[in-house]
């Protein structure tokens, strides 16, 4: 057993949270209220997952409607992070794009069984990744549109479409929203062991097993990231999504 849960356990994750805001804060960050919801969140919410996983694993109607309600939730956080006005909404659409038809081959070719057991947790983690693709892919090319704003007007002044324009500008900057990624495949089993291969073995399986499942798991992420970043990017290009001047 990796962890031992008890009183202990308990008292170490307060004080790492409270060490966390405290650096917030002291560094003047501006985030120390955020990180300490964020953990006091984390904790009521992993707390009331696992005393509801065994019955929301054990149906198809709960396990597809505690999959909508993760991309609910993942919509809402994306969306109002990228933007605060009513284009937020947006946010479906990459996330949608990047998740759905990656869970469709896996599920169609078997890749994953279509078991609640199997299908949260994996559409939890893809779901994951296209929140943060396209909370970074969106901000960041906003950031640049609002910075370089001048580069777009002499782009529209040279005969190219707004769109055009605002592409030439925002993609440079969008496409960093895919180094996490890339940098976590590049660098996987070298600098750490991330979760699905320190689960699987945890779990007892092999740790050939346990490498093809990591690989697996990456390998998706990629191609859920590479589209979410795509979309998000023609929808600020397009003006679905902005920010109100």
């Amino acid at each position: 057993m990796l962890l031992r849960v008890d009183v202990t356990f308990g008292v170490v994750l307060g004080l790492l949270l409270i060490a966390a805001v405290a650096v917030v804060a002291l560094a003047r960050l501006g985030r120390a209220r955020e990180i300490a919801v964020a953990g006091v969140r984390a904790a009521l919410q992993l707390g009331a997952v696992s005393f509801l996983i065994g019955w929301v694993v054990g149906g198809v109607p709960p396990t597809i409607g505690f999959v909508a309600l993760m991309y609910a939730v993942a919509v809402r956080t994306a969306g109002r992070r990228v933007t605060p006005n009513r284009t937020w909404w947006w946010a479906a659409v990459p996330i949608g794009a990047g998740v759905g038809p990656v869970m469709a081959v896996l599920l169609l070719v078997g890749a994953v069984p279509a078991k609640g057991i199997a299908l949260i947790p994996v559409t939890g983690i893809l779901i994951g990744g296209a929140l943060t693709a396209t909370v970074l892919g969106g901000r960041r090319a906003l950031d640049e549109l609002h910075a370089r704003r001048g580069e777009v007007e002499a782009g529209l002044a040279l005969g190219m479409l707004d769109r055009d324009a605002r592409m030439e500008v925002a993609r440079p900057a969008a496409s960093d929203a895919l180094l996490p990624g890339l940098d976590q495949t590049r660098t996987v089993g070298l600098v750490t062991l991330p979760g699905a291969f320190v689960g699987m073995l945890l779990g007892g399986a092999s740790p050939v097993l346990a490498g093809a499942v990591q690989l697996f798991v990456l390998v998706a992420l990629m191609a859920v990231q590479a589209v979410a970043v795509s979309v998000v990017l023609e929808l600020v290009a397009r003006g679905r999504i902005h920010r109100d001047m």
